[in-house]
């Protein structure tokens, strides 16, 4: 995939591996946090509640249902690769109800973050996916060495790509994928964000 020039970065920007992202934020509508292990019914709950609407998007949606202990370890998971100073995995909870998801990941160079996100089915078309995705950008900047946040998604799934557009990132290109998920079709569209233009927009 070629990058438009003010998109690349040069490699000498590193973020510390030491790092912590923040363990919760609030947003207008939403708190964002790390899920616990006590949380462990409302997520399958939420998740079965929405699985035929993940299920063509979410790989991860192909090994539901979890068992409780599955579950519970996965929630584990989570927060050792969160104390270790890797991605975090936020539960997205509107008065204290389970309303998705979603997740600052480190799959690229140190100095980038990829945001994730999921809504459950009752509550799409409110622009919960935006205002995650909104928060989880500007936790990114907030930690010195991100250079940069990307937003991926399969081609097909043109709902998660207006999240991107809503927030102004920058259109980066197209390159073929496996295809993960049933409802993918195999191109993964890349969305950026530089710290400079995140913080002209604020």
């Amino acid at each position: 995939m070629n990058l438009p020039e003010s998109v690349i970065l040069p490699e000498s920007v590193n973020l510390p591996e030491s790092v912590n992202l923040p363990e919760s934020m609030a947003t207008p509508r939403l708190t964002l946090r790390l899920w616990r292990p006590t949380d462990g019914d409302a997520l399958a709950r939420a998740i079965e509640e929405s699985l035929d609407h993940l299920r063509p998007w979410m790989s991860w949606a192909a090994d539901e249902p979890l068992s409780p202990q599955a579950r519970a370890e996965l929630i584990r998971t989570f927060e050792e690769n969160w104390l270790s100073g890797g991605g975090v995995v936020y539960g997205a909870f509107l008065d204290n109800t389970v309303v998705g998801g979603c997740g600052l990941h480190r799959r690229a160079a140190l100095s980038t973050l990829e945001i994730g996100y999921w809504v459950h089915v009752d509550h799409l078309g409110k622009g919960l996916a935006t205002e995650m995705a909104g928060a989880l950008t500007g936790a990114a900047f907030a930690i010195d060495g991100v250079a940069r946040v990307e937003i991926h998604h399969d081609r097909a799934n043109v709902r998660s790509g207006a999240v991107p557009t809503r927030l102004g990132f920058t259109f980066a290109g197209e390159h073929p994928d496996a295809v993960m998920a049933p409802g993918e079709e195999g191109t993964d569209c890349t969305w950026v964000m530089l710290r400079a233009d995140w913080a002209s927009q604020r």
